[in-house]
Order: structure tokens, then sequence, then C-alpha cells
């Protein structure tokens, strides 16, 4: 009888062929569902790490929260294939203090959805290093069901530089802690700036006040730091690279794009001779935008002694520009720079890294804008954190927070005075910015009665409300507060946290869908 199977050797490779196949399809008694999952502590006490192993490349998420209704979600992490099973590990991340939470993990493979065990995890308790004193507080309780979803993310600076309290943290709306990083503040350093990664990693920039140094640094959700960039390697690569400036530091902000490069907000001296009212020579204190490719290797720079005249100076030399925030243009690919010692946020050539640095336009008292009446006292006034509501063609709704320092109140060149009889005060303001025609109207204003000389933040929400941080207000007890409100002629008060930790402030507190790129948690 002649043996139809084929030659031994063929006949293994076909046998190892298809057990292979069973093991990562599922078939037979394996299961492509991960084999074994497990909860360890990180060096964050807020954070765990939930590992998971299985055969079958996929995708994974982590739902957590205090009891089996969980709530909240990580993002989506792939898994890899491998037949032996190899462990994936997921940083769960937004959690109370000395809290015990459940978790479960979402495995997706070949259309299938395994959903594991239930296991709990308890956090520890925060550092004894002081956090501030956060109260929260909703003084409409009719208006509740409006508050928007999300957390808050709020960047501490202690005006002291004593109290050791300049943390970088996230809390939920409630103003209980759910993730923070010390940035070394034994050290001395604080956090100008945070922001969540296109990676779900962390990125920081750092000041170093003994050292007098500057960290741009990216770290995961645990507080592992993936790499760093200091001010001395920043400038031995703009050297190599021929750029015509070396900066002394990087401050205020930073933007990460989605292709992976950041633009980076640095400063930089430049000497002057006999300037108008500033006889012999002035080292001027001017900016310098740097973009960092996804290596972080500077490919395009821009600085203001090309584009700006220096004997514009609203708050005297030797701080002449004195940027503080940076966005990006999604329509036209270019930048739109807060400038707060010119009271202008002005528009960039960027064009994707290809454009040539030329100012587009400047808004702001003394810009290329016209305002309805001619009233410079509708203007912003060394403002904080301009941001992007929408974009339609030729125009821009741009939010701005308002400090109002210096502001020019009449058509005299008059400015306020802090408890004078004309005052200074701040204002949330949305402005509707029309490019061709060289209009802008102030939309919508709150006025929430405070004159807060520096820093702030404002965003509109995606419920439609306004939040903004009025940070430092002069003659109060209270060291900075953020309000959600509408975005009505006579605004509402949704929501309400404030800082009582005098002289530490919120220099920047906005609010985040979550700890994870594409995540929105609704509590």
């Amino acid at each position: 009888m002649v043996d139809s199977r084929p030659p031994q050797p063929l006949r293994v490779f076909l046998m190892f062929s298809f057990c292979i196949l069973l093991v990562a399809c599922g078939g037979g008694t394996s299961s492509p569902a991960p084999s074994a999952t497990s909860i360890s502590a990180t060096n964050n006490p807020l954070v765990a790490q939930y590992s998971l192993t299985s055969t079958c490349a996929g995708q994974a998420m982590v739902e957590f929260g205090p009891d089996t209704n969980y709530g909240r979600t990580t993002a989506w992490y792939p898994t890899p294939g491998n037949i032996g099973g190899q462990t994936v590990s997921i940083l769960v991340a937004g959690m109370k203090a000395s809290t015990v939470y459940h978790m479960r993990s979402q495995f997706q493979c070949f259309g299938q959805t395994y959903t594991s065990a239930d296991q709990t995890f308890k956090t520890g308790p925060l550092p004894s290093s002081p956090f501030p004193s956060l109260q929260v507080s909703r003084p409409n309780p009719n208006l509740s069901s409006q508050e928007n979803p999300g957390i808050e993310e709020v960047n501490m600076l202690d005006g002291s530089g004593k109290t050791g309290m300049q943390q970088a943290l996230f809390t939920d709306r409630d103003g209980n802690v759910i993730w923070y990083y010390d940035v070394g503040v034994a050290q001395g350093n604080f956090p100008y700036t945070f922001k969540l990664l296109p990676n779900g990693n962390m990125l920081f920039s750092i000041s170093q006040t003994v050292t007098g140094g500057n960290l741009l640094r990216e770290v995961d959700l645990a507080g592992n730091t993936v790499r760093e960039l200091t001010t001395e390697s920043l400038n031995q690569a703009m050297q190599q690279a021929g750029f015509d400036f070396a900066p002394t530091g990087f401050h205020h902000d930073f933007l990460p794009l989605a292709n992976g490069h950041v633009i980076l907000l640095t400063n930089f001296y430049k000497n002057f001779t006999d300037l108008p009212g500033y006889p012999g020579t002035t080292a001027v204190l001017g900016d310098g935008l740097v973009d960092l490719d996804e290596n972080w290797n500077p490919v395009w720079a821009w600085n203001t002694f090309d584009h700006l005249d220096v004997n514009r100076h609203l708050n005297g030399l030797p701080d002449w520009t004195h940027s503080n925030a940076i966005i990006y243009s999604p329509q036209d690919g270019n930048l739109i720079l807060s400038m707060r010692h010119q009271s202008w946020v002005i528009k960039i050539d960027y064009n994707n890294g290809a454009g040539v640095g030329d100012i587009i336009w400047k808004l702001g008292y003394q810009g290329d804008f016209n305002l309805p009446g001619d009233d410079p006292s509708l203007w912003f006034s060394f403002q904080h954190f301009p941001s992007i509501v929408s974009q339609d063609g030729t125009q821009t709704t741009l939010a701005v927070w308002d400090n109002g320092d210096n502001r020019v109140i009449d058509n005299n060149g008059d400015i306020c005075t802090a408890g004078g009889a004309n005052p200074c005060f701040s204002r949330a303001s949305v402005y509707q910015v029309d490019e061709s025609t060289r209009n802008a109207t102030l939309l919508w204003y709150d006025e929430p009665g405070y004159y807060s000389i520096w820093g702030g933040s404002i965003n509109q929400l995606a419920n439609g409300n306004v939040e903004f941080d009025a940070n430092a207000p002069g003659f109060q007890t209270f060291a900075s507060q953020v309000q959600e409100v509408t975005q009505t002629s006579s605004p509402q008060i949704v929501w309400e946290m404030t800082m009582n930790s005098l002289p530490v402030y919120a220099y920047r507190a906005y609010r985040v869908p979550s700890l994870y790129p594409g995540v929105n948690w609704s509590y």
C-alpha cells in the first residue's frame, strides 16, 4: 500500500505550523485571552502597573474605579503576538491617595473581546512634601449638571521660593490630587509648565533656581525619566546647526506638535548701545522659538530681535518682550505667540517648519487690527495663555486671559493704576479676529472682580462654558481661583476651585479630558 503521507521532515513542519495556528488563533484548548494578570506598585504612590500576558497580537486597556462600576479607563495599548506569550505593562493613573481601587483589563484579539477578573489595588499616601490647600465649590447648584467633564491640570509656582510646594499635579473636580510629579522641589526646581504628550508621557519645562539652568524632561506616568535636554546641550546643538542665537534658558511654555516636534520658547540677551533713555550698553532680553524634531534636534528657529523694534517696550528694559505662550494654528500651520511686555498676540510664518518667520499680524493695542469704536480699553493688556476656540476661513475666535497690567484706558494713552482712580482689572475674554479685513471684536468677557497681576489661563470647554484661572489676584486672601462659567451676557459660576496656599500660586490651571491621549473621563 502506498503511504500518502508527506515525508517525515515535512510532516513535522506541518504539525508545528498547525500548533502555532491553534495557539495564535485560539484553537483547541489554547486561548488568546491573557493567561495571567497582576498589579504592582510604582515609584509614584498614585500609579499602579497592570501587567498581562498573551500570545495574540491585539490591544488591551485597563478599567479602574473605586468599585466594580469602574468608570475610568486607560488608553488602548498594542499587545504583541509571541507564541510563548509576552507580558505587557500598562501604567494606571488617575487615582486618589490611600484608596482601594478595582481594576480589570479588556483585551481585544481577532475580533473578540476578553474581560479579566476583577482585582484590587490600594494607592499609597501622598509624600510628606506639602500640597496646596484646594477648596472646590459649586455656587449655583442648579447649574451643576452643566459642569464640563474632565480633570484639572494645576501648574504651581511658589512666589517665595521657600515652601517646597512647587508641585506639578492633576486633581479631580472635587479638588483631590490624583497625579503629581516632583520636579525636584528640594533642590529649588519649579515647573514652568508641563503637558501631556501624544505618546502618553508627560513633558516638563523645569527651572533650576539653584544651578540657574533649565531642563526639558519627558517622563512616563510613573515618573520615570525617558529623556531630557539641558540648556547647554541645546546651545551646542544650535551652534552646530548654524543658528544665529544661543538660548540662555527656556521658559514659560512649549508646544508639542502632532508630528512629534516640540516648539520651545527660549530667551537670550543681545547688547545695544545708547538706546533712547538707556545710555551706554544695555543687554536686552528677547525671546526665541526653537523647533525640535522628534529626536530633539533643532531644525527651525525664530527670534524677536530679527522682527520687532527694540524701542517699543511697555515694561521697560532689559526684559523686552517676555513671551509666555505658544499655540499652533491648524488652519495654516503657523504659530501664535503671546508677548506679555508688548501686549500683543502675534502670528508667525512657521508653515509647518517651512516658513521664513515673518510676522503675519500683531493683535492688540497699536497692532494691526481695528476694534469697533476704537476704544483701547477693550484690548487685552499684559495677557496670558491665548487659546484658539475655532477657525473658519479668515475668521479665528481666540480666548485670552487679560491680566490688565498697564491697561490703556483712553485715546490719550493713559493707563490704569493698581488701587488708583482708574484701577486695573482682569477679565476672561473671547475675540473674533478677521484676518482679511483686519478687524477684531470683543465677543464676550467676564470680569470676576479681581486684578490678576500675573499668570493665568483660559479655555472654552467642550460644553461651551469658559474656564479661567485668575492667578495672584491683588488685595485678596487667596492665591488663585479657577472658575468654570457660562458663556452668557451675565456669566454664572458653574464650578470654582480656590487655592488658599499663599504664596503658592496656580500659574496655570485648566480642564483636560484625562491623563491619557484620546480618552475622556466623565468625572
